[in-house]
């Protein structure tokens, strides 16, 4: 005898926080209007805020007016898309309004790429190919820039510099090792070693280093 295994998939939401509700707001497209279905309109609103990373109410429903523009598949909206859109920012998770909008025009980028992805395998007028192949390449590129934009964003705090050569005159000084520059402070990390360039070693010592100054 053969049993039918049963597959339980939890929901994303239910599966990543309990105290939300399980049920995921979707977007409905209308012709007129956008509604958000969920069984508690104001947890649906919340909900959404959160996965988009809007401030307020008013940067909400702005958001999302831009990704249903986004969407359109054939001059039209498309709910599949919007989902997608709103999904994958949510996963992004934008921290500020900044990365709310970066990372709204990155899943507006990708969606762009992907119809000149389609397009380009649709296609075999070599002219066409040839435009389509530089489009598809302009806009990967920027959302490359994009994803380093909001690498540097979240981590403007701290920046890394590598030292490869330093030269220390007479009478200078040079640590050679790991630094690390917090605002104001460098600290040396422990083992660095301070070297001093004088007479005996001569003006103009090379000093080599592979640490990095963060």
């Amino acid at each position: 005898m053969t049993t039918a295994l049963e597959r339980h998939i939890p929901s994303p939401l239910a599966a990543s926080d309990r105290s939300v509700p399980a049920a995921t707001p979707r977007v409905k497209l209308y012709k007129r209007r956008i509604a958000i279905s969920h069984p508690d309109p104001q947890a649906g609103e919340r909900l959404l805020a959160e996965a988009l990373g809007a401030a307020d109410r008013d940067a909400m429903h702005g958001m999302l007016r831009q990704l249903v523009k986004a969407s359109v598949v054939g001059q039209k909206p498309d709910e599949a898309n919007l989902a997608f859109m709103i999904s994958t920012i949510r996963s992004i998770a934008p921290k500020d309004s900044i990365e709310a909008l970066l990372v709204s025009q990155m899943v507006s980028v990708h969606m762009a790429a992907m119809r000149c992805a389609c397009r380009l395998a649709c296609t075999d007028d070599l002219t066409q190919q040839e435009g389509i192949a530089r489009a598809l390449t302009r806009l990967s590129r920027t959302f490359a820039a994009q994803v380093e934009a909001l690498n540097r964003h979240r981590n403007s705090d701290e920046r890394a510099i590598t030292v490869q050569n330093l030269s220390v005159q007479d009478g200078g000084r040079a640590i050679v090792g790991n630094v690390t520059q917090h605002a104001s402070m460098i600290i040396a990390e422990a083992g660095a070693m301070e070297t001093t360039s004088n007479a005996e070693t001569g003006a103009g010592r090379e000093v080599h280093t592979s640490g990095a100054c963060v």
